[in-house]
């Protein structure tokens, strides 16, 4: 997107009365910062509001509450012309299934009811690529086959699909944002790989030929900007990604030169772990137990996520304006800086 795009766009948002769920989150952070910063007024629903000074969030109007709880749903909705609905489950060990679809469909459920009774100008959900799974014959666009391979896939699928059931049947104007593996400073997703890469020798499971797709997290903020702005954008979902995508071993020893180091890759077989890791979770998770190996984490290393951008950019007008190399800098900078790695 050019500057004078992306200017526009935000100046649009100014006066305007939005809400974002979410918001002590990661991407919701920013996009909430991103919102303020264009002017609008800004209402966030969050479980507790003690993490949003540390989001540069202080001043918005906040309606403490759950997702789950229609009650402060309709608070948080009630007189809004935009809705950002951002809020998720992260993957944590030990939680029941139950969460997951209490968050991400239920909680969906009681927004988009909230949403058509205040007669909302937009409604822009958080889905996720990870709805595709493993992308066969990368790169993947938004028609791909449905494939979801965990539980947080398989709730954020359903909570997508019940927004496009809102939007047929009860006219709520609905658009969708998937979003490929978000990253960025401050935020720790890619701290475990800034660590296995912060090293001579690399252990990879697999051959490491599988592809990785990144987003920053203001590109991610611009696309949810864009969504909740273009006309044509109703009714559609966006994948929103970077502007390319690396084999895992590419991404590994790039970040090892980073860092400074070798970087020399060691693949041992992906398999066995596979096993072991479906083992323990079926073992221990209903017992409430933390799993010491989860499938999913073996799956990161033998499932590719490739993404086309091409919807994005012709409909959106999106262009993702941080390249990788330079987010991952920025990243390894802030780890340092917040003393995560050395």
């Amino acid at each position: 997107m050019s500057r004078e795009h992306l200017k526009a766009v935000e100046s649009s948002y100014a006066g305007q009365r939005v809400l974002v769920t979410g918001a002590t989150g990661f991407a919701g952070g920013v996009l909430a910062r991103r919102l303020v910063e264009a002017g609008a007024q800004v209402r966030v629903l969050v479980r507790s509001r003690e993490k949003l000074a540390s989001k540069g969030l202080a001043g918005v109007e906040c309606v403490e509450g759950s997702v789950t709880d229609p009650s402060a749903v309709r608070e948080a909705v009630a007189g809004v012309a935009k809705v950002f609905h951002l809020a998720a489950v992260y993957r944590e060990g030990g939680l029941n299934d139950d969460v997951y679809r209490e968050v991400h469909v239920e909680g969906t459920r009681n927004l988009c009811a909230a949403a058509v009774a205040e007669k909302v100008e937009r409604f822009v959900h958080c889905s996720t690529v990870g709805v595709h799974g493993h992308i066969e014959n990368p790169p993947a666009d938004e028609n791909y086959r449905y494939s979801p391979g965990d539980i947080y896939q398989d709730t954020k699928l359903e909570g997508e699909k019940l927004a496009w059931e809102f939007y047929r049947e009860k006219g709520l104007p609905v658009s969708v944002v998937r979003p490929a593996a978000i990253f960025g400073p401050e935020d720790q997703r890619l701290l475990k790989m800034f660590r296995l890469a912060n090293r001579d020798r690399i252990f990879l499971l697999g051959d490491g030929e599988i592809f990785y797709h990144m987003v920053h997290v203001e590109d991610l903020a611009s696309g949810f900007l864009l969504a909740g702005t273009v006309p044509e954008a109703v009714g559609e979902p966006f994948i929103v990604a970077g502007d390319r995508y690396l084999s895992l071993n590419e991404l590994v020893q790039r970040i090892a030169s980073i860092m400074g180091k070798k970087g020399k890759l060691v693949h041992l077989p992906a398999a066995p772990v596979q096993w072991l890791g479906t083992i323990c979770e079926k073992t221990m998770i209903p017992l409430g137990l933390t799993p010491p190996i989860y499938r999913r984490r073996v799956d990161f290393f033998t499932k590719s996520r490739a993404f086309d951008i091409r919807k994005a950019q012709r409909i959106l007008g999106y262009e993702p304006a941080y390249p990788i190399e330079d987010g991952l800098r920025d990243t390894a900078d802030a780890y340092r800086k917040a003393g995560w790695i050395r």
